[in-house]
């Protein structure tokens, strides 16, 4: 690997949340460690995901890609940051015009939790219990999984979704378990759920780092902290995720598992609101055809229906 010429203190953009800031330090982190001469800052940029959290208006009726990645993205371009660091399952899955992914790293605990109080699991909530989460994808999940459930939108950070459970407000929240792990916040976990019980997100459980399309020296650090087995798996979930038209706040879920370089095995899913209908679909390939190929069986077999239920 060759040494990229030696450049001025290199400006990684970050949003405000703890986890945004732990997960930028991570990066930070992966960076000195593969390169001990680069010197790195970190600079704090707004979104309008974040804008829109104390409203509690839920995602899904926001509406519009990108709510948590377009301000960072507009500041790689302008200049004022050299990379942006976001959670790979809230980018959307084209790139945005002169920004590349330069590298996904190694990925944490793709599953999903669950933190209630009285230290419950899911099957021991009490029948009618209030179950928070701000995702179409889980949200159809749990009703599948117990129709007695009411599930209400939850807002606001990791700490703060925990907190209102512990306020009451909520019996349980459903959250990411890579947010969790990367905070520190096990303790908190009353059950880990498997992929079988709640489908991650596409792109769960990785980062992605953003960079300039034209920022040769950047460009060429970041090969470093590129994971093959995550670049391989997220780009058959995120194609799976692309083929169907669906936006990352859709109820689809997408896990890949690497087998043999460049291949893996994946699962989709693609769910009614209500819980009423998932589609399944399975099979082993080259990550983009085989993220195409099962979104197009998905479809065939009646996601485009339910997709068209939810755009309409």
């Amino acid at each position: 690997m060759s040494t990229p010429p030696r450049q001025a203190a290199v400006i990684l953009g970050t949003r405000a949340s703890a986890l945004a800031r732990v997960q930028t330090d991570l990066v930070i982190g992966l960076l000195t460690s593969a390169w001990p001469d680069l010197a790195c800052q970190t600079r704090v940029i707004g979104t309008a995901g974040d804008r829109t959290q104390a409203t509690g208006e839920p995602l899904p009726e926001i509406g519009g890609k990108g709510l948590f990645t377009e301000d960072l993205e507009r500041a790689l371009r302008d200049g004022e940051i050299d990379l942006a660091v976001h959670s790979l399952k809230d980018l959307p899955t084209e790139d945005a015009a002169g920004v590349v992914v330069g590298a996904v790293t190694r990925r944490e605990d793709v599953r999903d939790c669950l933190v209630a109080r009285d230290d419950s699991s899911l099957s021991a909530l009490r029948e009618g219990a209030v179950v928070g989460t701000s995702s179409l994808r889980r949200a159809a999940q749990l009703r599948a999984l117990r129709r007695d459930l009411e599930i209400r939108s939850i807002r606001g950070n990791v700490d703060t979704r925990i907190g209102k459970v512990a306020a009451g407000e909520f019996d349980a929240a459903v959250l990411a378990a890579a947010g969790i792990r990367r905070l520190g916040l096990e303790h908190e976990v009353t059950e880990w759920l498997a992929p079988e019980t709640m489908l991650p997100a596409p792109g769960q459980g990785a980062l992605a780092i953003q960079c300039r399309v034209d920022d040769d020296a950047i460009r060429a650090r970041l090969v470093a902290l590129d994971d093959p087995a995550a670049r391989a798996e997220t780009t058959a979930e995120r194609s799976f995720l692309r083929t169907l038209g669906a936006g990352c706040a859709a109820p689809v879920a997408a896990l890949a598992t690497a087998t043999t370089t460049p291949r893996v095995r994946l699962q989709g899913l693609v769910a009614a609101v209500d819980g009423g209908l998932m589609v399944r679909v399975q099979g082993e390939g080259v990550p983009d055809e085989l993220g195409e190929g099962l979104a197009q069986d998905a479809l065939a077999a009646g996601a485009d229906r339910i997709l068209a239920a939810i755009r309409g």
